[in-house]
Order: C-alpha cells, then sequence, then structure tokens
C-alpha cells in the first residue's frame, strides 16, 4: 500500500510507515500547489495533509483509492470532511498532544505584548539603549489580574493553570459551565461580562459557523482601552480587520497572534503596529510535541491501512 505526506513530518512517525507501506515525502520547501497534490494522491492509499492544504471535494474526487486522509494537527478546517466521509474516507487529526505547548506560547504572547519585550529587543539591538529612564517602555503588569478565557477545553484549562502562579483572576466563558472550574478558581460568565471585565483575553474555542468572528467590532468595543487581546486558537474566530483599527486608534493596548483569519496573509498594516506580537503559527512547535503528533499521524494510518477504525477519527464532530 501506498502513503503520501505532503510536507516532511519528524521522522519517527515516518519510520514507523516505512515498516509496512510504500511511503512518498514531499522533500521541497515550497508547498505543493493544489494541483500538484491532487496529482500525487492519484493512487496512493493514504495521504497524510498539513492544516494549510486545500483538502476539498476536488481533492478527495481526485484520490480514488484514498481510505485515510490523516491531518497532522488538531484542527481540520481544511478538509470537506462530511464530503470525505460520504466516500468512505477516514478522516483523522492529533488531540490533545499539543496542548502544553500551546498554552505556552499563548503566555509567551501575554508577556511579550504586556512587557513590550519585542520592541525593546530590537531596541538595545539597534544600540539606542543609553542606559535606564523612568519611561522607558513602560508595559503592564501581570501579576493579580484579571485574565478571561474564551473556551475552557485543555488548552484553556492550561492556560487557567498557568495563570494561577500569576496570582490572577481567572474568568472564563465556553459553551457550558465545566464541572472541574473549581480546580481553577475560575469563574464562569458570559461573553460580554467577560470581555467588559478581563485586561487579558485569550481564545481558545475551535472554529465553527457559531465562533466565526465571534469577536466582531461590536464585541471588540467592549474591551477596555488597557486590555490585550491574545489569540492561538483559530483566526477566523476574530474579525481581523476590525481587531486591526482598534489596535490602530489605541482603542485597546495590544494584541498577539499565532493564527490569522487569512493564514498566511495578514490583514494589510498589521505588521506596521508596534503594539502587537506577530507569531507564524507555532503554538505546536516544540520538538516533543511535533515528534508526538507524527507518531500519531502514523498510527492514524497504520489503523486504517490494517483493516482498523483510526483512533483519532474526527468525522466532522466539533
Amino acid at each position: 500500500m501506498k502513503v503520501f505526506i505532503t510536507y516532511k513530518i519528524p521522522d519517527a512517525g515516518i519510520k514507523m510507515l516505512q515498516k509496512k507501506f510504500k511511503i512518498e515525502v514531499y522533500q521541497g520547501e515550497k508547498f505543493l500547489t493544489k494541483k500538484e497534490m491532487m496529482e500525487k494522491v492519484k493512487n496512493v492509499d493514504a495521504v497524510i495533509t498539513q492544516l494549510r492544504d486545500p483538502v476539498d471535494r476536488e481533492f478527495i474526487d481526485a484520490g480514488k483509492n484514498l481510505k485515510i486522509i490523516a491531518n497532522y494537527a488538531v484542527g481540520y478546517n481544511n478538509i470537506d470532511v462530511e464530503y470525505a466521509k460520504k466516500k468512505g474516507i477516514y478522516v483523522t487529526n492529533t488531540p490533545d498532544v499539543l496542548t502544553e505547548a500551546t498554552a505556552d506560547i499563548a503566555w509567551a504572547l501575554i508577556l511579550a505584548v504586556a512587557r513590550k519585550i519585542i520592541p525593546a529587543d530590537k531596541f538595545v539591538r539597534e544600540g539606542k539603549f543609553e542606559g535606564w529612564k523612568p519611561h522607558l517602555f513602560l508595559g503592564h503588569e501581570i501579576y493579580g489580574k484579571t485574565i478571561g478565557i474564551i473556551g475552557m477545553g485543555r488548552i484553556g484549562k492550561a492556560v487557567a493553570r498557568r495563570a494561577m502562579g500569576f496570582g490572577m483572576k481567572i474568568l472564563y466563558h465556553n459553551r457550558k459551565k465545566v464541572d472541574d472550574d473549581y480546580k481553577y478558581n475560575a469563574k464562569y460568565v458570559e461573553l460580554e461580562t467577560l470581555l467588559k471585565e478581563s485586561d487579558y483575553i485569550s481564545i481558545h474555542t475551535p472554529l465553527t459557523k457559531e465562533t466565526y468572528h465571534l469577536l466582531d467590532s461590536e464585541k471588540l468595543s467592549l474591551l477596555k482601552p488597557t486590555s490585550i487581546l491574545i489569540n492561538t486558537a483559530r483566526g477566523p474566530v476574530v474579525d481581523e480587520k476590525a481587531l486591526y483599527e482598534f489596535l490602530r486608534e489605541g482603542k485597546i493596548a495590544g494584541a498577539g497572534f499565532d493564527v490569522y483569519e487569512n493564514e498566511p496573509k495578514l490583514t494589510s498594516g498589521l505588521e506596521k503596529l508596534d503594539n502587537v506580537v506577530l507569531l507564524p503559527h507555532i503554538g505546536s512547535a516544540t520538538y516533543e510535541t511535533r515528534e508526538k503528533m507524527s507518531i500519531m499521524v502514523a498510527e492514524n494510518v497504520i489503523d486504517a491501512l490494517e483493516g482498523k477504525i483510526p483512533r483519532n477519527l474526527v468525522w466532522g464532530n466539533d
């Protein structure tokens, strides 16, 4: 049986697959076009895709022998899952494994934006540092402030655990109240309350029809002018153009992004603002996490090609 991998993943998963199947791994740095990928999947039994790969109906129809589309990511909004299911093709992801790494990056963004770490670093590198000054790169304190967490799943809870170490008041909004919120001294509130009262807002909700532009201009207008917004979940949860205007006009203090509404493109002008930190979707980018993801994606493929139900089947459920 044949497996095609659209972009090189860590060796651990590749070695697992090589023991059982014929493997082709795309080795280039420039992403394959959709047309090139469709050509590659014509005669393979499994394809391992990346979050940026457009796996639509046309792509799925091209893979006439496909038994599984294994996404090397937690998210899978790049895949037409319902159509794949209709065609009898498994779709899997790599859940749970990147919880701590993503929570770490959310906190890295909180600290970087609040304390102006990036512009301060640039200032020193450019030889502008002449000595301590009372008003040099004044930022916002974190300890004892209020953090609002939108989406209290595994990552949201991991962010809350870290917030406890900063002595923060923790608010959260979720589809429903979680049973173990007492473990984090976290209080369930309506979204509007969270936005009005939080000094820091960290987004950890999945992208669904209900969460698309969850934070639009109307909702963003509820934020304090001193608040900082962090998004490590999915770009389209925030109306990025509206957020840009709020940041540009100083209506909120700052923002940190690891994901973007039209990734990899940015809203024009966002890159010029000095009150934002922009990361290239590296929430899971630790050696440990990416290797675990490669093992999980290999396990999913092996399950499917050996006639078993893959262990991380998504099928299109939220």
